[in-house]
């Protein structure tokens, strides 16, 4: 009996593309995987509906593995939900999506960005440090499922002044 050596199929290559309201259900179900306290459909639906915001996906294929959610504030681009799947974690899912998210926020003027992440998010801290952001405080009990506090980040705009 011989052995015959197959190779690996060809790697499709992840898109980072807008979100459409056809990839809710994909998007709702990898945050209900994440999560202990997942947003709803309906914040998903307001948030896509916004004409302010940014929302973004990984697709791998035919799934999503990753989403990107941002809104704009007055001047100031908050941060608002970061999410990649478990089984591509460490795969630069959550690097291209702030990549794309950036391409796009720094062509408007803006003060910055912001976000909140728990404080023992450690890997999450050092991907948005590796981005620019910085600690400026933290906000007490700010999660309701564990009373976890949040660190709270920001980096400034790096576009040019008005």
């Amino acid at each position: 009996m011989s052995l015959q050596v197959v190779p690996d199929p060809p790697r499709r290559e992840r898109v980072i593309r807008l979100m459409q309201f056809t990839d809710l259900e994909a998007v709702v179900a990898l945050e209900a995987r994440t999560f202990t306290l997942p947003w709803s459909l309906t914040i998903f639906h307001g948030q896509l509906a916004r004409e302010s915001g940014i929302c973004l996906v990984c697709e791998d294929g035919d799934r999503i593995v990753g989403y990107l959610i941002a809104d704009m504030f007055v001047d100031v681009w908050h941060l608002m939900n970061l999410c990649v799947a478990e089984e591509v974690r460490r795969e630069h899912v959550a690097s291209r999506l702030l990549e794309a998210y950036f391409a796009i926020t720094e062509r408007k003027g803006h003060r910055g960005h912001t976000l909140e992440v728990r404080v023992s998010n450690a890997p999450a801290i050092e991907l948005y440090r590796s981005f620019g952001f910085v600690s400026t405080g933290v906000r007490p009990g700010y999660y309701s499922d564990d009373r976890e506090d949040a660190v709270i980040m920001w980096k400034d705009w790096e576009g040019d002044s008005a």
